[in-house]
Parts: C-alpha cells; structure tokens; sequence
C-alpha cells in the first residue's frame, strides 16, 4: 500500500525563479508559518538557497526537517547545450555531474577529480560520474528526461563550451542541481529536478535571453504538479 506523501520540499536557487509559485500558495494554500504552507493535505516547506552547488548543498543541510521531508523538488532556470530544445522548454532532470570541479591543465584542457583519482566515479551517489535519478516516486513523469551539468562558472566563451561537450555531452547547464542530487541522495530523499531553458549556452549575449519566459513555463509545471500529481512513496 503507497502512503501519501505528507511533506514536501520546494527549493530554488533565488526568489525570483519561485515567485509564481509562491504567488500560487498565498492565493490557493494555506499560510502555517513563515517557512510553511498546506495545500491539499501536504505541508510544503518553500527553501530558497542561494546560488551555486556550495550555498544548495549548505541550505538542504541546515534545512531541519529535511529528515522528515517525504520528497524534494528542485527547480530553475538553465542554458541548452541541445540545440534542438526551444527556449522555455521544461524537462526533469535524470542524471546530472558536476562540471567544472577538477584542474585546468596547461594545454587548457579540464581533468576532473575523477580522472584524478582523487574520487571513485562509481562510489555512491556517483555511477560513472553522473547521479542518476532512479527514483520510481517521481512527482511527474510525462516530461522528458535529459542530462544536466552543474557548474560553479557557466560556460561563455567558445573553447569552454566545446570543452565541456566533448567532455560531458550534456544537454543543458545549470549552477545547482548536482548539489541538490548530492544532498539528497546522501540524506537518503527522494526528489525531483525540474529546469526550463532560458537561454542556449553559446558566447554570452543576454539580449538571446528569455529568462521571464522559462520561469513562468518552470512554474506553470510545478503548480501543475502539485495540482494533478498523485504523491506516493
């Protein structure tokens, strides 16, 4: 018999990217403190964690009821790498690394930690670098699933972004989600990964940007799920 879940976790990188959502919760939810709502029987925690896998990984931490959290979702923008995507695209996220963390060598190639055996690429949470998201009590499952590399510098000039796809062959790029798949799958909840394109990771000119665009797509999902999900664990 599935249990229902009972409490759910809701973080983002900044307030901004969970603003519709929150607008949702004040107008269809029930306010129970300053870091909880109810809606339809599930107590949400909403966690803004600030930017980058330290500040994500540190917040989930810190969180206090992350041992009593049933499932966590993680939702953000991100650049494409895959060209065939349109910006406002949403997809979950089933495996996702992280990009950048390694040395610069002197002919400006990147060798990770793992190719430095400085960690084992298959040692839990990792399998062949990458944390793969298997978990069965997805929150939705009509999205399409894609790769996502994290990163602490998102790539802007072309050697960068040729590097990292010959490296990683990622479709899409983002500064968090990597940590929050670490956090949680170390602290053993299960969770989702929620990211809508703002932009194509190519050399940077914000003016090819949409980023009002795929915050209002990445909500109108979220909402979605909350909406029509069945959660079970």
């Amino acid at each position: 018999m599935q249990n229902k879940i009972k409490k759910l976790l809701i973080t983002s990188a900044t307030s901004f990217e969970l603003m519709p959502f929150m607008e949702f919760l004040e107008k269809e939810g029930e306010k129970k403190s300053f870091f909880e709502y109810t809606f339809q029987g599930i107590s949400i925690f909403p966690l803004v964690t600030g930017v980058g896998p330290t500040f994500t990984a540190f917040a989930l931490s810190r969180f206090s009821d992350i041992k009593e959290i049933d499932f966590a979702i993680n939702i953000g923008i991100a650049g494409a790498y895959n060209r065939s995507f349109n910006i406002g695209d949403t997809f979950q996220i089933e495996r996702d690394c992280f990009g950048d963390l390694g040395v610069e060598e002197s002919d400006g190639s990147f060798t990770d930690v793992f190719d430095l055996e400085l960690m084992n690429d298959s040692s839990f949470p990792f399998a062949s670098k990458w944390m793969v998201n298997d978990t069965k009590k997805k929150v939705r499952s009509d999205l399409p699933s894609v790769s996502c590399l994290t990163v602490n510098r998102v790539a802007g000039i072309e050697s960068t972004i040729n590097a990292r796809l010959l490296k990683y062959n990622a479709d899409l790029e983002s500064m968090e989600g990597a940590a929050f798949a670490y956090a949680c799958k170390m602290m053993q909840v299960d969770y989702l990964q929620l990211r809508s394109v703002s932009n194509f990771v190519e050399v940077r000119n914000k003016a090819n940007w949409n980023i009002d665009l795929a915050i209002q797509n990445l909500n109108t999902e979220l909402i979605n799920c909350i909406k029509t999900a069945t959660f079970s664990v």
